[in-house]
């Protein structure tokens, strides 16, 4: 059930930025003069179409993962004469340019607008309150220490984990160091400023945190089990709601975190822990799971203590912004996330970031679903980047994408002559095989995500 929803949201997305995508090619096209045939949600066979006014075919087609705009083209057939000034081929370079650039130029304005609803309806999140730094981590070496509250990186206002992720990624692209803006509490507003050097952290967003040495302060929990997960390694030892951990190898258990993290650093392994149940203390012996994040190997016993009434509530916020003040907002944050991918893109290239950052449709889908089940705002969030990212790699100079295209008419204009046919084709074969290879990427990393989740 599961699956289907997250694979219902992901066609739900991907409907909704394509066709705005194409709509944006299609709206151009027709306000300078260049006649449509056919615009499509979808590709290969046409379910459904009715023709406009226009004589413009509007359908929806079998695949619904993409979509096009048909344009009047000598190249892709016969043009009756009185038509000839309608056709895509015989217009200006400029005018050709200007089409193409539409799409990415539609999702990127669609981004805007998501932002904007995100900001004006709020999304709940942690404020940036952080945990002990382990010993000798960039966080540690610069001082920090549990309970501190990071308000500002470099001047920026910070009010969640997520803005704070978001801007140590970007100076960790361009590694440059930074200042943070640190109040001793929550309570405590009186601040200093901390300067970290991020020159040897790596740049990826799944490991940013675990080399910078900042993870969110845990209120300390009683280490009585609330739930179990069933067929988990702590339910095939026998562990049971309600019991009370006291002791693992010989090691008294204060707080439900400390064994966490104590189990998260030992997978594959043997414990042996004492544990209340009742009026009877019991041994049990678990073989800690074991699951991959990054390229580390985690522990996991599928057991949870319960949150105490409000013990998380003053670290909650929901960050919210007045209508007219998340215009700007929004603005900025599309610029952010478009020059944050474009660097993305470019360190790839370099080695400097992983390819395993590149995301198929299976990890897409997850998201969508995840994002869906959250709420309103998160799904939105979610839309807002992938159209961003769609926008960005469709402008990338590749034969084939529209930044190939806008390249070849960017030329034409300059040179007054078109790019010669022999470069065109030879660029297109070029670009389709980037793509292929783009594309093999994507699902070997969705593939080689679903396998490890069942490595033990």
């Amino acid at each position: 059930m599961e699956i289907l929803r997250s694979v219902g949201w992901f066609l739900v997305a991907i409907a909704i930025l394509v066709a705005f995508h194409e709509y944006g090619h299609f709206w151009v096209a027709r306000k300078l003069g260049v006649k449509v045939l056919r615009f499509s949600v979808g590709f290969g066979k046409v379910l459904w179409s009715r023709k406009g006014a226009d004589g413009c075919e509007y359908a929806l087609s079998a695949v619904p993962l993409g979509g096009y705009v048909k344009m009047l083209d000598e190249r892709e057939g016969e043009v009756a004469p009185e038509e000839l000034h309608l056709a895509f081929n015989r217009a200006a370079a400029w005018r050709r340019l200007l089409i193409v650039a539409a799409g990415p130029a539609a999702n990127l304005l669609l981004a805007i607008v998501f932002f904007w609803a995100v900001f004006v309806i709020g999304q709940p999140g942690l404020r940036p309150v952080i945990a002990a730094p382990p010993a000798e981590s960039v966080a540690a070496k610069a001082g920090l220490a549990a309970g501190e509250l990071i308000t500002a990186v470099d001047g920026a206002p910070v009010a969640t984990w997520t803005q704070l992720r978001t801007l140590l990624l970007e100076a960790a692209v361009d590694h440059k160091p930074l200042t943070l803006s640190v109040a001793h509490s929550l309570e405590d507003a009186s601040s200093r400023s901390v300067a970290m050097n991020l020159a040897k952290v790596r740049i990826d967003p799944e490991v940013l945190f675990v080399d910078l040495g900042l993870s969110p302060f845990q209120p300390l929990l009683d280490p009585v089990l609330a739930e179990i997960e069933p067929g988990s390694a702590a339910d095939q030892a026998g562990f049971k709601v309600g019991d009370r951990i006291l002791s693992h190898d010989g090691e008294p258990v204060a707080d439900f975190g400390s064994w966490a993290k104590w189990i998260r650093a030992h997978p594959a392994v043997v414990s042996i822990v004492s544990v209340q149940r009742g009026g009877t203390t019991l041994t049990l012996k678990p073989l800690i799971g074991s699951r991959k994040e990054g390229e580390t190997q985690i522990g996991r016993i599928g057991a949870g203590a319960k949150n105490l009434p409000g013990q998380w509530k003053k670290y909650e916020t929901d960050d919210r912004l007045a209508p007219i003040a998340a215009v700007p907002a929004a603005f900025a944050e599309t610029w952010r996330m478009s020059t944050l991918t474009l660097k993305m893109f470019g360190r790839m290239f370099t080695g400097e970031v992983s390819v395993k950052n590149v995301s198929g449709p299976i990890q897409i889908a997850e998201a969508a679903g995840f994002t869906a089940s959250i709420g309103v705002a998160a799904f939105l969030s979610f839309m807002a980047l992938v159209s961003v990212s769609l926008a960005v790699l469709n402008l990338l100079p590749v034969p084939v994408l529209d930044g190939g295209h806008l390249v070849f008419y960017a030329y034409e204009m300059i040179r007054g002559e078109p790019v010669p046919e022999k470069f065109v084709q030879m660029g297109q074969r070029v670009g389709i095989t980037l793509l292929v290879m783009l594309m093999g990427l994507a699902f070997y990393n969705d593939l080689s995500r679903v396998f490890s989740a069942f490595k033990f």
